[in-house]
């Protein structure tokens, strides 16, 4: 009860301390990439490109899920684990349609399935680690936090007072939650090793991000584009789980 005590406690400080905080407006130069080559006519190449990971990942879960080949699932959670995998797929279309024109409106199109995404992966873990019955119920209210927390960032950009403060919840909350997590609970599984790379790939995505430019500086292609790849290694990472871990005997 302590543990889950800390886990809710951080949570509604993040909420308090975002509240609090002043608006947080979308930075134009965001979409400002330092890879914008074009190739057989497609703008912003490998940006585009490099989204069919996601699309190919997403897939792969969905399809393993809907064929019950994953020994390393529980099957109490199957919708969070179905949600976490269609939203993966759906980044493969949202992000290329964004790096087409990048913008804030494209944005939306990039946003929503991440949102997707990370909700249900973190419901699942809640659901894995601490409760399954937890984990399913939060599930569905955590969507739709995701979902508004996209809705609330772009009606306010339109109206000319960005706040991204909801989506940055969305984004690096579960982030701090879930390493703690894992760190506290016992797992029903053999290994939580593979959600730890799966949390290690997205966190140094966001460095790739953040370098674009010095990257491609040194190499010729975008941070961003590597953010990509890394980022579906990640969930390729939890995909792998689902398939190669086992449950502990006693805790199915």
């Amino acid at each position: 009860m302590k543990k889950s005590g800390l886990i809710i406690g951080i949570a509604v400080v993040a909420l308090v301390v975002a509240l609090v905080s002043p608006p947080i407006p979308q930075d134009p130069d965001y979409h400002a990439f330092a890879d914008q080559s074009e190739f057989l006519g497609i703008p912003n190449f490998w940006n585009v490109l490099s989204n069919l990971p996601f699309l190919l990942v997403g897939v792969a879960g969905i399809f393993g899920l809907n064929r019950n080949r994953f020994a390393g699932s529980i099957p109490a959670l199957r919708t969070g684990y179905l949600v976490f995998f269609a939203g993966i797929a759906l980044i493969g279309f949202g992000s290329g349609i964004y790096h087409l024109n990048p913008s804030n409106g494209s944005l939306v199109w990039d946003r929503l399935p991440m949102a997707l995404s990370f909700m249900a992966f973190f419901a699942v873990i809640v659901g894995e680690n601490i409760s399954e019955n937890a984990g399913s119920r939060l599930l569905w209210p955590l969507v739709v936090a995701g979902v508004l927390s996209v809705g609330y960032w772009h009606l306010s950009e339109t109206q000319g007072r960005g706040d991204l403060r909801p989506y940055a919840l969305v984004q690096f909350l579960p982030l701090l939650l879930i390493p703690l997590i894992l760190l506290l609970f016992r797992s029903p599984f053999s290994s939580n090793g593979w959600i730890w790379l799966a949390l290690g790939a997205y966190g140094s995505s966001k460095v790739l991000e953040l370098a674009d430019a010095k990257i491609y500086e040194l190499f010729g292609v975008g941070g961003h584009a590597l953010k990509h790849l890394l980022a579906a290694a990640g969930a390729l990472s939890f995909l792998a789980a689902l398939l190669l871990r086992t449950q502990l005997k006693g805790r199915a």
